[in-house]
């Protein structure tokens, strides 16, 4: 067990980081995430609210869609990031970062309209089934078909919202439930030949393959979606929302910084805090997240340098316990998603 975000967290079960990432990449791995915000939004102005406080766009996505962005300051600044489901014309389901839940619900009831109300879900667990197994599992233990569900998509069952998405870059679920029935849920989950609990550190290491982001570390509030290589949340038919003249002038001019892919050539492990050197032994940034990959059995990394040398290939070296290891920027994702598709079928 271990400290993140005040809660008590499981960091790993009986068989160790290592085993429980591969079992999430070849079968199905179980996370509590209940230390994550749930809040509900719901009134006429909800949509235009979301189309403030975020870059993105949601007028035009259909009823069940979920779209990942972020909040930003007037400073284009990233408060967070989040993920938000349009569940109706005018209802919105969102899940917040379990560091910034204060944040965040201050910052969203700081700009609520008269017209839209906010629930804070907070008598709600939640729990994340991610890997290869999960569409068949989630069957056998809920018979809930989601063979024709597409990924970023959520629908509410009885008292659950499940929605398709995750952290791990695998196919998979988010379940919202009661916590009076949070337990048992976990309980059925467990007893499935193909699921197995996770922890923390191994959640880590998967959305590290990923490049995903981790607040705290790749986003703060001082770094622009920008510059950390998330433009494609930038809605291009509208500038109404909060630190918009930032991003924009960003957009168009580019951001002097840019969060990059490492790969380390040499032996060795970085971690977050590591200069990030050029071949001169200048530090030009430090690194933001790294650790093993078990998928690619090598170290690899994120971090920040200038734009001008964030292209793919070039040599630099990271810093580690003052010896110089040899690495390179690349391209991210490290490991290639394993998704499904975000269309929904024709009828």
């Amino acid at each position: 067990m271990g400290e993140f975000a005040g809660y008590d967290m499981p960091l790993y079960y009986g068989e160790g980081v290592i085993r429980e990432h591969e079992w999430t990449r070849s079968h199905a791995g179980l996370f509590d995430v209940s230390h994550m915000g749930q809040v509900m939004l719901t009134g006429k102005g909800a949509c235009g609210f979301w189309e403030k406080v975020t870059p993105s766009s949601f007028s035009k996505i259909p009823d069940g869609r979920a779209k990942y962005t972020v909040l930003t300051n007037a400073q284009g600044g990233t408060i967070d990031d989040l993920i938000v489901t349009r569940l109706g014309p005018e209802q919105f389901f969102a899940v917040i970062n379990a560091g910034r839940k204060d944040v965040d619900i201050d910052w969203l009831k700081k700009n609520l309209p008269a017209d839209v109300t906010m629930d804070v879900w907070a008598e709600r667990g939640l729990i994340a089934l991610q890997g290869p197994a999960a569409e068949g599992a989630l069957k056998d233990v809920l018979g809930i078909d989601t063979a024709d569900m597409p990924y970023m998509w959520a629908m509410p069952v009885g008292d659950l919202m499940i929605s398709r998405l995750g952290y791990t870059g695998e196919d998979g679920f988010e379940v919202s439930v009661p916590h009076d029935q949070a337990a048992a849920l976990w309980d059925k989950f467990i007893k499935h030949p193909a699921v197995k609990p996770v922890g923390l550190a191994a959640r880590d290491s998967l959305r590290l393959e990923m490049g995903y982001p981790l607040y705290g570390h790749e986003l703060n509030e001082e770094i622009t979606p920008v510059e950390a290589g998330l433009s494609w949340v930038i809605a291009k038919e509208h500038d109404g929302y909060i630190g918009a003249n930032v991003v924009r002038a960003q957009l168009a001019g580019g951001a002097a910084r840019q969060r990059v892919g490492i790969r380390l050539l040499d032996k060795g492990i970085a971690r977050d805090g590591a200069e990030i050197r050029d071949a001169s032994d200048k530090v030009i940034g430090v690194l933001s997240s790294g650790g093993f990959s078990p998928t690619l059995k090598q170290a690899i990394a994120m971090g920040y340098v200038p734009a001008a040398q964030a292209q793919a290939g070039q040599k630099i070296f990271v810093n580690v316990r003052g010896n110089n290891i040899a690495a390179e920027i690349c391209d991210m994702p490290f490991v290639s998603a394993r998704t499904k598709s975000m269309k929904k079928k024709a009828a």
